[in-house]
């Protein structure tokens, strides 16, 4: 009896001991790289690891570690590459990629005025909007960034091409005080954007927003009409603010008040705000962002293109706010690469400000990862490669010559990482390109659609010039 009882008390501790051994079941376990969290401690693991579930980080550590917890149905060897969480494009007009090199070397207003907004009055359809996001789409995942911020027309047709490539986007419905490609009225597009939002709110990928132009492009009234609407649905608000002396000029001239002042007097900022540019600052207007908590695009390339300014980044992220960077639409800038953007805002402002240790490398990395979810209000959910986010990833190889010998991981990352260095995308825990190919979009395809749409394009340039 004796033995029979030690029997099955050993039994018991072996077959508890041998559960305990078991791996827990992941869908991607990532290995071998050096992993970059961004996390609060700004942690950086050497051989690190991340399992990955339901498009969900489960874990992250070191390889050896996770490897002996996790049985993943697919893994990936990271090794000679760098980990990072996705970058993040807080600004774009995605489908104006079509519109590359149509109107360069002038003016905001000029620009605008003559040759965007005629262009796009003859151009803009729903075909073209989808031909142009899928172009952006490809631009987008091949140089790693993982979310974006637009602001267009036909966004509804932007959300269902995103979604489809499992891109991960705020998408702005553009409202403006004349007839759109898509509304003709400011009450038609204020329906169609209610509709907009109710079609898409809760989606996993997409989140649905509204996007007045300008505060010299929307009156008054439908400025507060579009902050209602983001009240009730709590949805962003997006808007170009402070971009340049123009505008400044405009809102001293018919309200007696600089940009920001203006919408602050209004009532327009809400806890949802996300600003485009915001050149045109005082320290004064720094400090009544920071008391709405708004969110702000930095579009350095696209701002010194335009000579439109540069924005007093420096101070802001002094005071905290919620900085992020963006490249604009392509017709601006003339690409939707974040690594430029990335290199070029660190160098800016350190000449600008007459001081080298202005915007460091890390600030500018930040700026493009968790500063990024910060001014689109998602640092709970994207930004940073931790335990309970989304599983927005992006493997960078580290072998190339322009990487090597390798220092300083962060000034690696920000001055001399190129887009093409780029070798794997996961966004929400899917794999959207491996090795340098994208596997949901076609990129032949829609090379020879764009070039089709060049073609009409520059037809109706030249019967505009006649």
């Amino acid at each position: 009896m004796k033995k029979t009882i030690i029997f099955l008390i050993t039994s018991f501790f072996l077959l508890n001991h041998a559960q305990s051994q078991e791996k827990q079941p992941a869908d991607l376990l990532i290995f071998g790289g050096t992993v970059v969290t961004m996390n609060q401690n700004r942690e950086i693991i050497e051989d690190g690891a991340i399992a990955i579930k339901n498009g969900n980080i489960v874990s992250v550590g070191k390889s050896s570690k996770l490897r002996s917890l996790y049985k993943a149905k697919l893994t990936i060897n990271a090794s000679g590459r760098v980990v990072i969480p996705g970058l993040i494009n807080t600004h774009t007009h995605i489908p104006m990629v079509l519109f590359r090199g149509i109107a360069d070397d002038m003016d905001l207003q000029d620009w605008l005025t003559n040759y965007i907004f005629p262009a796009e009055a003859k151009n803009v359809n729903e075909d073209f909007v989808r031909a142009g996001t899928r172009l952006g789409l490809a631009e987008l995942i091949k140089g790693g960034t993982t979310t974006y911020c637009d602001m267009y027309y036909f966004e509804d047709a932007i959300a269902e091409e995103t979604a489809k490539a499992g891109v991960r986007a705020i998408l702005g419905e553009t409202l403006i005080d004349f007839p759109a490609p898509d509304n003709k009225t400011f009450e038609d597009a204020l329906k169609y954007t209610e509709n907009f939002i109710k079609k898409w709110k809760g989606h996993r990928l997409i989140t649905p927003a509204i996007a007045p132009h300008a505060p010299y492009t929307v009156s008054k009234e439908h400025l507060l009409l579009a902050r209602q609407l983001s009240d009730k649905f709590d949805v962003p608000l997006i808007i170009h603010l402070a971009e340049a002396e123009t505008e400044t000029e405009f809102t001293l001239k018919n309200f007696g008040l600089r940009p920001i002042e203006y919408l602050e007097k209004i009532g327009f900022f809400n806890k949802k705000t996300i600003l485009a540019h915001v050149i045109q600052a005082t320290a004064e207007e720094i400090s009544l962002l920071k008391k709405y908590d708004v969110g702000i695009a930095h579009n350095p390339q696209s701002n010194m293109k335009l000579a439109a300014g540069i924005a007093p980044i420096p101070l802001m992220l002094k005071e905290n706010l919620r900085v992020g960077l963006g490249t604009d639409g392509a017709a601006s800038n003339n690409d939707l690469n974040l690594w430029e953007e990335m290199d070029t805002a660190a160098k800016i402002h350190k000449v600008f400000n007459k001081d080298p240790k202005a915007a460091s490398a890390v600030q500018i990395f930040e700026m493009a990862t968790i500063g990024g979810a910060r001014a689109l209000h998602l640092e709970k959910f994207i930004g940073s490669i931790e335990e309970g986010k989304r599983a927005d990833i992006v493997l960078v190889n580290f072998n190339s010559l322009h990487q090597t010998p390798m220092y300083n991981l962060y000034s690696h990352l920000v001055y001399a990482t190129k887009a093409s260095d780029v070798d794997t995308v996961i966004i929400d825990g899917k794999i959207i390109m491996k090795n340098g190919r994208l596997l949901t979009l076609n990129e032949n395809a829609i090379k020879r659609e764009a070039n089709f749409y060049k073609q009409k394009i520059v037809k109706s340039l030249r019967s505009n010039s006649n």
